[in-house]
This record gives structure tokens, C-alpha cells and sequence, in this order.
């Protein structure tokens, strides 16, 4: 019987420690990371603005400047809110129901034959326990380093 109350216990207070310390933590955060691109920054100005499709998620355009990508079961409505043909695009997430928002900045220069790209996420993450496992566990740079992953693979053998 104490064994199961030890682990009762331990069930119970890691979450709780875990949503105490996301409590701690602000709620704002930028994380930003660089990659060179074998691709003109023309060319891969329009990959990035274009369908994500080529990054195996699905898209559905909603409007001119709004679409949901889809990635299994997690679906996540976004918004242009910036567009300065080749350098910069800036995406915001629309939808305000999920337990994270913010936006991410695209820039693009001309580096030797391809492009550098950094991305600069500026991002929001409001339920506390959500914010300790972006920040210990998961890391800020997870999602760009995915989808920095997903470019260098779309420019592999270039």
C-alpha cells in the first residue's frame, strides 16, 4: 500500500513541479536559427511562400493570405502578415484557441551560389506546463530546426 502512495505521489508532484516552473517562465520567447541554402534567394523565396506541401504536412489555402497546415492529427491555421519579394516573409499563427501563438520571420540573402536563411521565431506559449517542455524538454529551436531540416532536404543534390 505505501508503494502505491509513493507513486500516487510522484504522478502527482512531477506535473505539478513541471506547471510551478512554466509558471516561472515567461511567456514570450525568440529563438532564431541560420542555414545556407543551395537555391537562389528567388527560388527559395517562392518555396517558402508557396503550398508547405514539400514538407510532407498537409495545406489547404483559406484565403489570399490565410492556410491550415495539417501534420497528423495537429492543425494550425496561419497568416501572412508580411511579404517583401526575395528577402522576408512574416507568418503569424491565426488561431487563437491553441495553447501557443506567435510568428515566424523569414529573411533571405544572397550567400556565395545559394541563400542564407534564418528564421526568427517570436513566440507566445500560454499554458505553463506547455511552456516547460518548449523550454527543457522540446527547446525553442525544435520546430525551425524541423523545418530547416525539410529545406535542406527539398535542395539535397543541388
Amino acid at each position: 500500500m505505501k508503494w502505491i502512495l509513493m507513486t500516487t505521489a510522484i504522478i502527482v508532484a512531477i506535473p505539478a513541479l513541471m506547471a510551478l516552473i512554466g509558471l516561472a517562465l515567461p511567456v514570450a520567447h525568440v529563438a532564431t536559427r541560420t542555414a545556407t541554402v543551395p537555391a537562389k534567394p528567388g527560388d527559395l523565396y517562392q518555396k517558402i511562400a508557396g503550398p508547405s506541401d514539400w514538407r510532407g504536412v498537409k495545406y489547404e489555402p483559406l484565403s489570399p493570405t490565410q492556410w491550415r497546415e495539417t501534420e497528423g492529427h495537429n492543425a494550425i491555421v496561419y497568416q501572412r502578415v508580411e511579404s517583401t519579394p526575395p528577402s522576408r516573409i512574416v507568418n503569424r499563427i491565426a488561431d487563437k484557441a491553441l495553447p501557443f501563438g506567435g510568428t515566424w520571420t523569414y529573411e533571405i540573402a544572397p550567400s556565395g551560389a545559394g541563400s542564407r536563411l534564418t528564421i526568427t521565431e517570436n513566440g507566445e506559449v500560454y499554458n505553463p506546463l506547455f511552456r516547460f517542455v518548449s523550454r527543457f524538454i522540446m527547446g525553442h529551436t525544435a520546430s525551425i530546426d524541423k523545418y530547416l531540416a525539410a529545406v535542406a532536404k527539398a535542395y539535397a543534390g543541388r
